[in-house]
């Protein structure tokens, strides 16, 4: 019997100890193995360790950072460090919420070697009421490539990607700060073929110090930028960029704060 490949997790966590045994129970309730759970912590406090330790498991490799590195370079020292053939990601607040997803996108990936990014289809569940959004993403390679240039096609906790296509590419981008994801998703697409499957995989946890106007619109800014930067690499480049130029508008709209939650611009997102 062909021996699997191992996998290794990378979660990258600041101060969020109130999520993050959620997140890594999550993975160890995988049916897939070999794998490893690389935790990189850029916390400025122990209660993170303190939790870890609790799960007295081998695949959990746990690094404190001697200074604060920041979310993009933990997470590339997380890639570094990683010894799988692959690098699934899981942001330190979501969690999976299929038993199988990793095997299921594993056995994707070594069937179609030519895909070298595969993610899945999410829930978003807003944690002051508890309301859930169902969170669609385009499936196709070809859907995947039309959307590219107006929004992130990709649940950042949902992917898994061949390390070192990644690694050779030079990870993710610090320049890009916020959408950091995003950009490293244009780049792969340049390279190979990309896949969602159109099963929940993940559920993101929206709550109150990973949301704000603030936020949204410096997402919205870099994301203009890289629009332009990958312009010809995509479709639609007009479109997407006066698409972008309008939901930086109405963020900037003193409204805009009231109406965060009410409006959504992605047609992919339905209310449960």
């Amino acid at each position: 019997m062909k021996q699997r490949p191992l996998v290794s997790i990378v979660i990258a966590t600041y101060n969020r100890e109130k999520y993050i045994k959620k997140a890594l129970e999550s993975v160890l309730n995988q049916s897939y193995n070999p794998l490893e759970i690389i935790v990189i912590d850029d916390s400025d406090k122990n209660e993170t360790e303190k939790i870890v330790e609790l799960f007295h498991r081998p695949e959990i490799k746990y690094i404190k950072n001697e200074t604060k590195l920041g979310f993009v370079r933990s997470l590339n020292k997380g890639i570094e460090m990683a010894r799988g053939k692959y690098i699934a990601r899981l942001d330190d607040d979501d969690y999976w919420c299929d038993e199988k997803k990793l095997e299921k996108q594993i056995d994707f990936l070594e069937k179609n070697p030519d895909y070298i990014l595969v993610g899945s289809s999410g829930i978003i569940i807003f944690e002051a009421d508890k309301k859930t959004i169902s969170w669609e993403r385009p499936t196709t390679d070809e859907d995947i490539r039309k959307q590219m240039l107006f929004k992130c096609p990709f649940i950042h906790s949902s992917v898994i990607f061949r390390k070192e296509i990644v690694k050779r590419i030079g990870g993710y981008r610090e320049e890009c700060k916020v959408i950091e994801d995003w950009d490293l998703w244009m780049r792969l697409g340049k390279i190979g073929k990309m896949y969602n499957f159109p099963e929940v995989f993940v559920t993101n946890v929206v709550h109150g110090d990973n949301i704000s106007i603030q936020k949204n619109m410096q997402l919205m800014k870099n994301g203009i930028k890289i629009i332009k930067i990958y312009r010809k690499n995509y479709p639609d480049y007009f479109r997407a960029l006066f698409f972008n130029y309008i939901k930086l508008l109405f963020f900037a709209l003193p409204f805009s704060t009231k109406m965060l939650m009410k409006i959504k611009f992605n047609k992919n997102i339905k209310r449960k």
